[in-house]
């Protein structure tokens, strides 16, 4: 499968600048030139899709050298975006949660193959065993988004206050197939792996990632994306209309689907959890190895994806093992990118729902920053 269209995580990150970008942070471990030429490449993307505002952060290393704002955060009040704007993380949050299901199972908490209902009885039983693996690699059988509520569960405006009454939305349905035969993306299914964490770590499971995932990695602007607090730089979303006008998104309540993509972060936040994950600050290498590894299906048939994290099955780009997530949803459209083989994280958030190609910029980025041609 292409890198364009890839696991349907990637979308083409293309859009408009409407004011000039914020300095970046840090500069000095970039190839010379280096930092022009990526500036040029998000302001050419940006201008040709329209999004208002874009942020990009890139580590390397073990530390951040290059974080920049493009653009506008918030277009009715003339907020300019920067490196420290505030978007929601959408399915970037998947592997957050995956990285906290392995801690546990690292220290003995959690069974990966026990089913899950050991940790997160609020889930009934069903027909076949679902296991915390299947869960993580998307081999569950639990259903994604759809039937006769698909728009009520997309555009959620409840508020709730843990993970576990969400349940409800999805858990009376049947599973679509035997678990570990296909290959079916699900936000529903990281819904119950919260559940899964709270059970297995006898607490809640946002506690849980506060202590255990975004303290360990230096993550300080990451939280629940709760619509009543006040969040500092948080940006306002956008989309475009059928006309192609850009009118505000529509209001959505996250806390439907907290385990699954349910923060708000900072493009530097999220290369800083990369680091950590990549570092071992978080999970072993030998832990991190297996959750790049490409799960396969009872048949065989390798899907892309390992645990918590979508996988390029090619390794021919440069050498290199890639590794990333996708996160669209109202107001947003992200992606995180990975060159473990060279410590290398590159993240991009912008505050346009359905951008396209994120992945085919990451990866130009990464070119770039790294001088994989040999240019600089």
């Amino acid at each position: 499968m292409d890198r364009i269209h890839y696991l349907g995580l990637a979308f083409v990150l293309v859009v408009r600048a409407l004011c000039t970008p914020v300095p970046r942070l840090i500069a000095q471990s970039l190839p010379a030139g280096a930092g022009e030429e990526i500036e040029a490449l998000v302001r050419e993307r940006m201008e040709s899709a329209g999004i208002p505002g874009l942020s990009v952060a890139i580590a390397l290393e073990g530390g951040i050298v290059w974080a920049e704002g493009f653009g506008t955060a918030d277009v009715e009040n003339g907020v300019p975006a920067g490196p420290e704007t505030a978007y929601r993380t959408a399915s970037i949050g998947k592997p957050m949660t995956a990285t906290a299901v392995m801690q546990l199972w690292e220290r003995g908490r959690l069974d990966l193959d026990a089913a899950i209902q050991e940790y997160c009885p609020a889930f009934p039983r069903k027909r076949w065993t679902v296991t915390t693996r299947h869960l993580l690699a998307h081999l569950g059988g639990v259903r994604h988004y759809g039937g006769p509520n698909a728009e009520a569960e997309l555009f959620n405006t409840r508020h709730y206050d843990d993970v576990i009454e969400p349940l409800g939305i999805f858990s009376g349905d049947p599973l679509v197939h035997e678990p570990g035969s296909a290959f079916l993306y699900t936000t529903f299914g990281y819904n119950i792996l919260g559940c899964v964490i709270a059970g297995a770590s006898g607490g809640t499971y946002l506690d849980y990632m506060t202590r255990h995932v975004f303290e360990p990695a230096g993550m300080r602007a990451t939280r629940d994306d709760d619509p009543a607090a006040i969040i500092p730089n948080r940006a306002r979303g956008y989309r475009r209309s059928d006309e192609g006008e850009l009118v505000n998104a529509r209001m959505v309540d996250m806390s439907s689907k907290l385990p699954a993509g349910g923060f708000i972060t900072t493009a530097p936040d999220l290369v800083r959890f990369a680091t950590a994950v990549m570092d071992g600050t978080l999970v072993s290498a030998e832990t991190f190895d297996e959750m790049l590894t490409p799960q396969t299906t009872s048949s065989g048939e390798i899907t892309g994806y390992g645990l918590g994290w979508g996988l390029i099955p090619d390794e021919d780009w440069y050498g290199e093992k890639e590794a990333l997530h996708g996160g669209g949803t109202p107001q947003v459209s992200g992606m995180l990118y990975l060159l473990p083989g060279r410590r290398f994280a590159v993240a991009i958030l912008a505050n346009l729902e359905g951008v396209d190609d994120r992945v085919g910029l990451a990866a130009q980025i990464a070119r770039i920053a790294l001088d994989l041609d040999g240019s600089n």
